[in-house]
């Protein structure tokens, strides 16, 4: 493992230990995630840049062995979104390179305590350039539906979550459902 990722990695499960707030432990993580995004080019390796014609590529760096963190590289062409989905847990994200969208949706009933009858409407919008970061903690869940508009170029994007990150709940708007389904990845060496 590079040395940057190493020291990224440590400093966050430091953070950890601490035993913060989910708020603080995104607001000490944040400015850990820039540094490490404005250094990809030192710790990303031909397989981290893998991209899927079909649909975003998730290509995971690092998942700790108690399953507490996972980092990803995701890769998404131009017209590629995820479903609107939630993740169980906080997470920060760096963009690499490119133009990565965010629009977010909110439950418009308060919280979500079932599989249906779930009224979501839309929120804001997000576009991140290289350098920026953005994070999210459950309150009760961060809903959103992430990707590159068509015409955009290509994105790579980190993205560290507070649990091994291999399932989410996908939304269906209109039918006003959830669904928890497995999220695929490509492993790393």
């Amino acid at each position: 493992m590079h040395e940057s990722l190493q020291r990224f990695i440590a400093s966050c499960e430091a953070v950890l230990a601490g035993k913060p707030k989910t708020a603080d432990c995104v607001t000490q993580i944040a400015p850990l995630m820039r540094e490490l995004a404005a250094n990809a080019g030192n710790f990303l390796s031909a397989e981290h840049y893998r991209s899927d014609p079909q649909h975003y590529a998730r290509n995971a760096i690092h998942v700790s062995p108690n399953d507490e963190l996972s980092l990803f590289a995701l890769v998404w062409l131009p017209g590629q979104w995820t479903p609107v989905h939630d993740h169980g847990c906080w997470g920060v994200v760096g963009v690499v390179r490119g133009m990565l969208e965010e629009r977010s949706y909110m439950c418009a009933t308060g919280e979500i305590v079932a599989d249906s009858g779930i009224r979501l409407k839309r929120g804001g919008v997000l576009l991140l350039g290289p350098g920026s970061v953005s994070s999210f903690v459950p309150n009760p869940d961060h809903i959103h539906r992430t990707g590159v508009a068509a015409g955009r170029e290509t994105c790579v994007s980190l993205h560290l979550y507070g649990r091994n990150l291999n399932s989410f709940h996908v939304y269906d708007v209109e039918a006003g459902t959830r669904r928890m389904i497995d999220v695929p990845q490509h492993a790393s060496r």
